[in-house]
């Protein structure tokens, strides 16, 4: 259990004081917003995949006001997202098959919760989804097109969703028992640099057999090495959605602050592998990461060859990828990591042009 010291710490974290105005402001779509372009997916990076191509169909009629920002801020996070989330449908969908019960997934700080609204619609009653937000124009889109009776939203931050919350909330009562897939969306940075202590109040949430996503920004041990992919972010990337005095305004209002909350990717493998026995980075843009982790070989083997390869140009990418965190000796998931081929939504029929 998580000390009420480091509770009290996470209370005063910047998140919930001096960035939750840009957070209201920016999800109630008054500042912060795109104001060149909006974006949207480049299906040929996903490989045409169809899985992907109907994620992102639904994913795209469910944006809400914080959606657009975000997805214009990391390079390339809308199409790895949509990656991931057919890859969950996937993996989520095998589990109720198995065991005749909804999966149930948990988005920690992910916005409007668009991504599990998503998934909610296409599960049907298969996947039980949440999110959390401590802003309340998140809340307030989130409600507004809720989409399906299986997606559920916790408004406030993901430490005040303990144990004695789950059994006294009942709209959360159907993930009392934990989660098949925890996904924790940039949300540890905005708090402090524990991990550990981050790691030590969700990993009790994740089920026997369940994986742990996490997307993190980190910092680099050569400051240099940062400043340089924070540059080809900003130039080359957010220029397209975002006007330069919206990007120095928000860097400054924001980016600063949060940096000091940031850790290396050593700092992160030295956390994860006080809970997990296996844990893979999937997906890199920049200083933008995405680890998969559980205790279970089989069911993130499962996981990771359920998703297509990374949808990223190699400009963007700095590592090769899967490349593997943490393993065992006894039963190593290196020799066995493999990605699925993309099931080109192309027809195939002889005389049809075979490129999409």
């Amino acid at each position: 259990m998580v000390d009420p010291q480091t509770i009290e710490r996470w209370r005063n974290a910047p998140r919930l004081t001096s960035f939750s105005t840009f957070f209201q402001r920016t999800a109630s779509q008054e500042g912060g917003v795109p104001d060149i372009a909006q974006p949207e997916p480049d299906l040929s990076l996903l490989d045409f995949d169809l899985d992907c191509a109907v994620f992102a169909h639904s994913h795209a009629r469910l944006f809400g006001g914080f959606d657009g920002h975000y997805y214009a801020s990391i390079p390339y996070r809308l199409e790895e997202q949509i990656r991931l989330g057919a890859g969950i449908y996937s993996f989520a969908t095998r589990i109720w098959a198995r065991t005749a019960k909804p999966a149930t997934v948990y988005t920690l700080g992910a916005g409007t919760g668009c991504f599990i609204r998503t998934l909610a619609v296409l599960g049907d009653g298969r996947l039980k989804t949440l999110c959390c937000s401590a802003t309340a124009a998140n809340r307030d889109v989130f409600l507004a097109n809720r989409a399906s009776e299986h997606a559920h939203f916790f408004f406030g931050p993901f430490f005040a969703l303990d144990s004695e919350r789950y059994i006294a909330d009942p709209d959360l009562s159907d993930f009392q028992n934990g989660f098949d897939i925890l996904f924790e969306d940039t949300t540890f940075q905005m708090f402090d640099r524990d991990r550990v202590r981050q790691l030590e109040f969700i990993a009790p949430r994740i089920k026997p057999g369940g994986i742990l996503l996490q997307v993190q920004k980190l910092a680099q041990q050569d400051p240099l090495v940062y400043d340089e992919r924070e540059w080809q972010k900003d130039e080359l990337f957010k220029t397209r959605y975002f006007s330069r005095q919206n990007i120095s305004e928000k860097k400054s209002e924001i980016l600063n602050t949060m940096s000091d909350c940031q850790v290396d990717l050593p700092t992160t493998v030295t956390a994860l592998r006080s809970f997990f026995r296996y844990s893979v980075v999937i997906w890199n843009s920049g200083n933008f990461y995405t680890n998969a982790s559980s205790n279970a070989r089989s069911s993130l083997l499962e996981f990771i060859s359920s998703l297509v390869k990374p949808a990223i140009p190699p400009a963007y990418c700095y590592e090769a990828l899967p490349l593997v965190l943490t393993d065992t000796q006894s039963e190593p998931i290196a020799p066995a990591l493999a990605w699925r081929r993309a099931n080109a939504v192309c027809s195939s029929a002889p005389g049809q042009r075979q490129d999409c």
